[in-house]
């Protein structure tokens, strides 16, 4: 059994989308768009065959700002080495997205930062 995707809202399906192919190499669908419910989607492929699923709908209830609650609280993504989780958090400091962590070893043995998204979801950049 393996998980077939995950999904999250976000307040700018474009942005989101164009966030994930940047940095993330995400390649995405034609996208979808139910005319009766606004809902519009992207499922974004990965090398791996991991697929995120980003959607909106014309009216969200905004996200909790805090990064500590209950569920889903980050996603994780696998860059290679501890010079890519360098390199990749550099970049995106220079293009203005917030910083969690720098690059560093945690307690647990994995080396890693992490970052905001545009909607302000925690990923983690692991080596």
């Amino acid at each position: 059994m393996k998980i077939n995707h995950i999904a999250l809202y976000t307040n700018d399906l474009e942005n989101s989308r164009n966030f994930y192919e940047s940095y993330f190499q995400a390649t995405s669908n034609q996208g979808y768009h139910n005319q009766k419910t606004g809902l519009q989607t992207y499922f974004l492929s990965f090398s791996d065959d991991t697929r995120l699923e980003i959607m909106k709908r014309p009216t969200m209830d905004p996200q909790s700002a805090s990064i500590a609650h209950l569920g889903f609280i980050h996603l994780a993504f696998s860059v290679g080495s501890k010079e890519e989780v360098d390199n990749l958090t550099k970049r995106l400091e220079l293009d203005g997205y917030t910083i969690l962590s720098q690059p560093r070893t945690t307690g647990d043995g994995y080396y890693e930062s992490c970052i905001l998204d545009p909607d302000g979801n925690q990923i983690e950049i692991v080596e």
